[in-house]
């Protein structure tokens, strides 16, 4: 099997890689840190033997502090926190940066039946999902009244560089869409070098560009949707492409019996109930990767299969195969998917 790199959601583990070699005269550059609350890790190869791989570390590192700078829900100094905490319903300029993405992700949202939605923090909170150990059953008056206040075309609206809330406690949350947007950064500061044979990994979400070390496209393995299995479902070579998974399976408590997702449907306001475990999709870039991940889980597979073929989406699901808790699982994909994969 080619050298491999399996991923998932919340976690990256780099299978046994012979990175150390050189392809020809190129130097392989093996560059890891902390962004974003998570890690990130990047392949990449040198051909000409000019770039200095310190320089290289830094310009990565430059990269995702703009990043953070602008659209960190946890630095309450960021663009989009500062905008989070007025109560303005102004509308005031965004960086460009942050407009392209919050443009992304208005296009997705109304793509997806609405199921990729940025402003769904308050439901995630009310659920206790968004803090460790805090996990909660609101009742179905509580989940009414939260959901009465979120939404994308409820609660905000983007229109060129500018962002406006429609209601005083709007918020977004773009850790979604983010990690894929930084991905895309990194790579782009890798090509400032002439690089551009790279693999770009952000918790989970990547972007992948040329050819691995060994000449192949980078080799991705997509993790069977199981909590006790790192097994590797099926792997899939990238070049050009960015790719993000997203799953139920991580992220959960239960209750009574029943398994409570930390993925809310904006539609219900409720942790998503189907069989679908996991989705994987292949984009033009990380950004859109990442964010249609997320809506495809949450269409889960009847609907995002329909979703994925009206949108030329590239999607992979994977879902269990009864309704209990099990390591049976089965999969579906788009046209697309099978087209990009092939």
């Amino acid at each position: 099997m080619p050298d491999l790199i399996k991923f998932s959601r919340r976690s990256v583990m780099f299978m046994p890689l012979a990175l150390a070699a050189c392809k020809g005269a190129a130097r392989v550059f093996n560059l890891s840190g902390l962004t974003m609350g998570t890690t990130y890790n990047v392949v990449a190869i040198e051909p000409s033997g000019g770039a200095v791989e310190a320089d290289v570390k830094t310009a990565i590192d430059a990269a995702l502090a703009e990043v953070n700078q602008q659209m960190s829900n946890w630095d309450p100094k960021s663009e989009i926190s500062r905008f989070n905490a007025s109560a303005s319903t102004e509308a005031v300029s965004i960086t460009p940066a942050l407009a392209h993405v919050m443009k992304a992700a208005d296009s997705v949202h109304a793509a997806s039946d609405g199921r990729f939605d940025t402003t769904m923090g308050p439901l995630i909170e009310l659920w206790g999902f968004g803090a460790p150990g805090a996990q909660s059953m609101p009742n179905d008056a509580e989940v009414a009244q939260t959901l009465a206040s979120v939404g994308h075309n409820n609660t905000i609206s983007v229109d060129g560089d500018m962002l406006q809330k429609k209601q005083t406690g709007a918020q977004v949350y773009l850790a979604a869409i983010g990690k894929g947007y930084g991905a895309d950064r990194v790579g782009q500061a890798l090509e400032a070098f002439g690089i551009t044979d790279y693999m770009v990994e952000i918790g989970g979400d990547i972007y992948a560009s040329g050819r691995n070390p060994n000449g192949l496209p980078w080799q991705i393995g997509i993790e069977t949707p199981a909590t006790l299995n790192n097994a590797v479902f099926d792997v899939v070579g990238i070049s050009g492409l960015g790719l993000a998974s997203s799953g139920d399976y991580r992220n959960y408590f239960e209750k009574d019996g029943e398994r409570y997702s930390h993925v809310i449907d904006p539609a219900t306001g409720k942790p998503i109930t189907h069989r679908t475990a996991s989705a994987t999709v292949l984009a033009e870039n990380g950004m859109l990767a990442d964010a249609w991940a997320t809506a495809m889980l949450i269409l889960g597979r009847e609907r995002g299969l329909e979703v994925a073929a009206a949108h030329d989406v590239a999607v992979l699901f994977v879902e269990r195969d009864t309704d209990a808790a099990s390591l049976q699982f089965k999969s579906a994909a788009s046209d697309a998917f099978k087209r990009l994969s092939a």
